[in-house]
């Protein structure tokens, strides 16, 4: 179990750790009254840590074109899940059908990962084979 130290010592050590920074410091510590002064007794190791965040990576949610599900059916789906107005709804809608896919939005993975199940759902629900996926951007 590690020994706590003094205030006194906290802030020496802080002082010193500023003008080396990154350099793991050892520092003794104040005596322990009844300690028996083994080895290391009296000493600590102090570390610094940097945190680096990372921008999450994003993905893709993308539909499929199929020969059942009507158009009018895939605005609705863009209007619904992801927000979009009845003429970008429309213009995806077109690229889907004249390309085959049409990409929605791009999203975290949780994110995209909702929306497509909820597209998928929903479409089931109304008995039409629209395909929604996913793919890291």
């Amino acid at each position: 179990m590690p020994e706590l130290i003094s205030i006194k010592s906290q802030q020496a050590l802080t002082r010193t750790a500023q003008h080396r920074p990154g350099v793991p410091l050892r520092a003794a510590k104040e005596p322990k009254k009844g300690g028996d002064g083994g080895p290391g007794a009296g000493t600590a190791l102090i570390t610094r840590t940097r945190q680096q965040t990372r921008r999450p990576n994003m993905y893709r949610v993308l539909l499929l074109n199929d020969d059942y599900t009507t158009q009018e059916f895939v605005v609705i789906v863009l209007r619904k899940y992801f927000n979009k107005s009845v003429e970008e709804a429309t213009r995806i809608m077109l690229h889907v059908h004249n390309h085959g896919v049409g990409e929605c939005g791009v999203y975290t993975y949780e994110v995209a990962e909702t929306k497509v199940t909820q597209v998928m759902d929903f479409a089931r629900k109304h008995q039409h084979p629209l395909q929604c996926i996913m793919e890291k951007k």
